[in-house]
């Protein structure tokens, strides 16, 4: 929070300080999801009861797609909200428990839908499919099984069963690249890894990664890299395209890398104010969306943005396991073993308590999974021994002295409802911790 390495303001200071209420909520409207699930309702809508051209195949297809993504965008509104409207506007919010089970209900739609399908690696990745399908279920029983919040008590081995056996159709289905980069190589689009991913391209929509990167006249000439010579270049070649420098990434998590993991170097740019690589002068740019160069020479920020890949497969199997009583280090050591390469030797993880697994896939999940929109509900999510969310732990987080929430707040593992849809729909009641 605060300035940046290069005196710019940062963006959000209240959310990563975790200062939110109706007033100050972060986030609004919802944000705007209920439009897109508007538009999946009169899809779903229709293919159900018109389209008389469609035959059988064509109409299960197009409803297993269908439903699968508006699982997904109630399943945002659900981690993030709680109980949500589920069936109409301007209505009561359903109860936790009420708007979980839509949601189960929808991916069960989606997945029977999909019955006739076998899931291979061989498709549009920017295509809703069966194998999306089955990671959000796993991801949605995941989150059943461990989160208690209000109007839902978490369900233990039950749901984590349920989770288990969907992963188990995806694992061995996909594979880890090699090389770490290449995930995200704009020339290496639908790869092996990848399961689900948001599409962007030049003439399209591009991503947001420029907020990341460097600008040239607060950068080249004006700081030091490794080798504690000044940067006297365009290093990551950016043709004075990054922008203003709003997202930054501190000491504290750099440094939780091991200087042997490659996706570290991968995912970020180091560099330091000062000559001497103080780490009170350190600075980074995170460099997982800077996208390619067009056939004008000019710098497009069109990387995918992923949302399901098969690392986060792996992963969370190793939490599933690691829930259930198993062992978990297998999973988690297919991840080491490509992040270290030729150095995994010595890297191994062997199994340990639940508490020191479940922050051994956390730690690995961060560095794995750097801007690809996974931390916050991983430390929701995950527990300490206690069954408490890891939001309490501060061995999560970066420095470890001090956790994300403190135990006063546990409200604030979910978000408020920002004051003016309150105005809007007056039988909406304000989610607990946060009324006036």
């Amino acid at each position: 929070v605060g300035s940046s390495s290069e005196n710019t303001s940062l963006n959000y200071a209240n959310l990563r300080s975790n200062v939110i209420d109706q007033d100050r909520p972060g986030i609004s409207n919802w944000y705007g999801l209920y439009s897109p699930i508007m538009q999946v309702n009169h899809f779903i809508q229709q293919v159900e009861n018109e389209c008389s051209f469609l035959d059988d195949t064509n109409r299960k297809h197009y409803l297993a797609q269908a439903y699968g993504l508006r699982a997904l965008y109630y399943f945002m509104l659900y981690k993030t909200y709680g109980g949500v409207t589920a069936d109409k506007f301007y209505v009561e919010r359903a109860t936790a428990e009420a708007t979980l089970e839509f949601i189960k209900g929808d991916i069960q739609k989606s997945e029977n839908n999909y019955a006739d399908i076998t899931v291979t690696n061989s498709y549009d990745k920017t295509i809703w499919s069966k194998a999306a399908t089955l990671m959000l279920k796993a991801e949605i029983y995941m989150w059943a099984a461990k989160v208690t919040i209000t109007g839902h008590t978490a369900t233990g081995t039950t749901d984590l069963k349920v989770a288990q056996a969907a992963l188990n159709q995806i694992i061995g289905k996909f594979e880890l690249l090699s090389d770490f980069e290449n995930v995200f190589s704009t020339s290496n689009r639908n790869n092996k890894e990848i399961i689900f991913t948001l599409h962007f391209a030049d003439g399209e929509a591009t991503n947001w990664a420029g907020q990341f990167l460097y600008q040239d006249a607060v950068f080249i000439g004006q700081v030091y890299g490794r080798d504690s010579k000044r940067i006297e270049t365009d290093t990551l070649n950016l043709k004075g395209t990054g922008g203003v420098f709003r997202h930054e990434y501190t000491y504290d998590f750099w440094s939780a890398y091991d200087e042997k993991d490659t996706r570290r170097d991968v995912t970020f740019l180091e560099y330091y104010t000062q000559e001497d690589k103080d780490p009170a002068s350190f600075g980074c740019v995170m460099k997982k969306g800077i996208g390619s160069i067009n056939s004008n020479n000019n710098r497009i920020y069109d990387t995918d943005i992923i949302i399901y890949r098969y690392a986060d497969a792996l992963l969370m199997m190793a939490e599933v396991a690691n829930g259930l009583g198993e062992s978990c280090s297998t999973y988690v050591n297919d991840v080491r073993k490509r992040a270290y390469g030729d150095d995994y030797a010595g890297h191994e993880y062997a199994d340990g308590s639940f508490e020191a697994n479940e922050l051994t896939i956390l730690h690995e999940r961060d560095k794995e999974f750097v801007w690809e929109g996974k931390r916050w509900f991983d430390v929701v999510r995950m527990h300490d021994a206690n069954g408490k969310s890891l939001a309490f732990s501060a061995t999560a987080n970066y420095p470890a002295d001090k956790s994300i929430l403190d135990p006063s707040e546990e409200y604030k593992l979910l978000w408020p409802i920002d004051v003016d849809v309150m105005s809007v729909n007056p039988l909406l009641k304000q989610t607990p911790g946060y009324e006036k």
